[in-house]
């Protein structure tokens, strides 16, 4: 029966990537792939394919890169694959009606989080970033609501203390591939479950904007220290020195009872040594590990504290 289900799947980060090969290797007829179209890289503005292109293109899968899915061309070529099920994972574009009713089976999602919680396109990031210490797979039924759909099964991962956002994407992009595995015979048998979600647990988590990524150190080490895990290894935290972009990419797991309050500013630099660079916080301080200043590189703090260029008492916006 595998062989002469039509699936169509709809996909575009690495993130997606074990879902698709799950159904390569259990033998389903993957007959199109759908996902964002090839976006510049770089400095040099490299045109690239996202991972899931690169993976269907492996396996020499037809792809299909519609700017807008919505759009009627978009459609009509869609439906061409005949599709019995859809199945997605981070595609980045809300489906149409048009689209959802396309497929005998329905429109499958495998979302980054334990839904109703977390909603939207930031379920893993935003969850770091709030303190999460467990988190998971939802695979749904997908509707015309922002991931509104009814639930058919969840996993729970849990998020250790040291995870940044790339560590849990990579445990959920797993953890995902083997629900969509364990889920999937089951749906085509018409003994999958189906639990509608409750609308007063709904939490959202939208995409990160610019305002995310800046950090406030009037915050506790520990929310701080969250802000900075939840963005690695995407677009990263910062602050601000000398009126310039000074990045942020790791920082020292707060300890209990360390780095009590001083007089000092939220925001100024106490130490700089060759075990990092200790910057005053809403509550204590903490330690930032790696850093990169303007037009720099990336860099081990205490390899730039030893630049002499920032000095103690310095204060960053």
């Amino acid at each position: 029966m595998k062989d002469e289900i039509r699936i169509v799947f709809m996909g575009t980060p690495g993130f997606a990537v074990p879902s698709l090969e799950a159904l390569l290797e259990d033998g389903y007829n993957v007959v199109g792939v759908v996902t964002q179209p090839d976006k510049p890289q770089g400095r040099k503005k490299i045109l690239t394919p996202p991972p899931v292109k690169e993976a269907a293109v492996k396996h020499g899968l037809s792809v299909m890169q519609p700017q807008r899915l919505r759009l009627p061309e978009a459609v009509a070529e869609l439906a061409q694959w005949k599709p019995d099920v859809i199945v997605t994972a981070a595609y980045g574009q809300i489906l149409p009606k048009a689209v959802l009713d396309m497929p005998q089976f329905g429109c499958l999602n495998v979302h980054g989080s334990l839904l109703p919680r977390y909603r939207g396109g930031a379920p893993i990031q935003r969850a770091i970033i709030n303190g999460e210490t467990v988190t998971g797979v939802t695979l749904m039924y997908m509707a015309e609501g922002l991931d509104t759909g009814d639930m058919i099964a969840k996993v729970e991962v849990p998020i250790e203390p040291e995870d940044t956002s790339g560590t849990v994407f990579a445990k959920l992009s797993t953890a995902g591939a083997q629900l969509l595995r364990e889920q999937l015979p089951l749906l085509l048998a018409g003994k999958a479950g189906r639990t509608p979600q409750n609308e007063d647990e709904a939490t959202y988590a939208p995409n990160l904007t610019r305002e995310d990524e800046k950090i406030d150190w009037q915050h506790s080490s520990q929310a701080i220290y969250n802000r900075i895990r939840g963005l690695v290894p995407f677009s990263g935290a910062f602050t601000l020195w000398d009126g310039n972009v000074f990045k942020i990419w790791a920082a020292k797991r707060p300890e209990a009872g360390r780095g009590s309050a001083g007089g000092e500013s939220p925001g100024t630099v106490l130490k700089l040594t060759d075990e990092g660079i200790e910057v005053r916080t809403g509550d204590g301080s903490i330690w930032l590990t790696e850093v990169q200043p303007a037009g720099k590189k990336a860099m081990e703090a205490g390899q730039f504290a030893r630049g002499g260029q920032m000095k103690p008492g310095t204060v960053l916006a």
